[in-house]
């Protein structure tokens, strides 16, 4: 008989999030496919496992997944498992789970801890829907260029970040989304674990001179969805000063985006316009 796939989440902190079963299979396969042994064979200690342990990382990814397909069509099972959480989320395992499928074997995934889904959870969303996107691009240019077609989007928008990279992301998420509600949790389910509702330009503040530690999510609340009212720029410019969270510049970048105008021309109209509204209010 050919082996199967186990799918094996495991804790993104607390090691008493593992589950009996997670345990159990653990210790039933011929191998365990791990992102990094060293990490792993720390949990498996902790659990009395002396299963095998073979790598899989992502620059080894092809490569093994030949040599695990041919494994388990042998007769083989395989537990494949990340260092936290559930596999093949952000972590190497999707080329693994596709070429099995393709071989026709079985795969069984077990339910477990997920960054994911334990930062939606504890988020309060008013809607049933979201965008994952994982982690954004390490460069600044690729980030905002990845970031930019995200602006009209009306799902939350939840991201995975590393804490060496979380200050500039954060950064160039205000810069394209403007000020907006951002759900932060970071070291969930370990002893120092964060998670508080702010807004982009106040976390920006917080963290701008913080070393920050620990992998984070980030949840950013979609902005202003209400359509600008008026037929000439001057008229919705002041519906965007009055009517909206917009920044001047923001207001100015999308206006000029959805009419197809010059931004240097709309951004010197707003600030006639607005400096003049800002006089009058004194």
């Amino acid at each position: 008989m050919p082996g199967i796939l186990y799918i094996v989440a495991t804790p993104i902190g607390n090691l008493e999030d593992m589950t009996y079963r997670a345990i159990r299979v653990l210790k039933e396969v011929d191998l365990i496919a791990a992102e990094d042994t060293r990490h792993t064979k720390k949990l498996l200690t902790h659990f009395g496992i002396d299963t095998p342990l073979i790598s899989y990382y992502r620059e080894k990814e092809l490569h093994r997944t030949e040599q695990l397909v041919a494994r388990m069509l042998g007769g083989e099972s395989v537990a494949l498992v990340s260092d936290a959480g559930t596999p093949a989320i952000s972590d190497p395992g999707s080329i693994l789970v596709r070429e099995t499928r393709n071989a026709e074997l079985q795969i069984i995934p077990l339910p477990g801890p997920s960054a994911l889904s334990a930062a939606i959870s504890c988020a309060g969303l008013e809607t049933n829907s979201f965008l994952f996107l994982g982690f954004s691009p390490a460069k600044s240019a690729q980030r905002r260029k990845h970031l930019q077609p995200l602006v009209s989007q009306t799902h939350p928008l939840v991201f995975y970040e590393s804490p060496h990279r979380v200050r500039r992301f954060i950064e160039d998420a205000l810069e394209i989304f403007g000020d907006r509600k951002v759900l932060w949790a970071r070291e969930i389910s370990k002893m120092y674990e964060d998670i508080q509702e702010t807004s982009l330009f106040d976390l920006a503040n917080r963290i701008e001179n913080e070393k920050v530690r620990g992998e984070l999510v980030i949840i950013i609340h979609p902005g202003q969805t209400l359509q600008p009212q008026g037929e000439t720029i001057d008229e919705i410019l002041l519906w965007y000063r009055h009517e909206s969270d917009f920044s001047l510049k923001d207001a100015c970048k999308k206006i000029a985006s959805d009419m197809g105008l010059p931004r240097s021309d709309i951004y010197q109209r707003a600030l006639e316009i607005w400096g003049k509204q800002n006089n009058q209010h004194k």
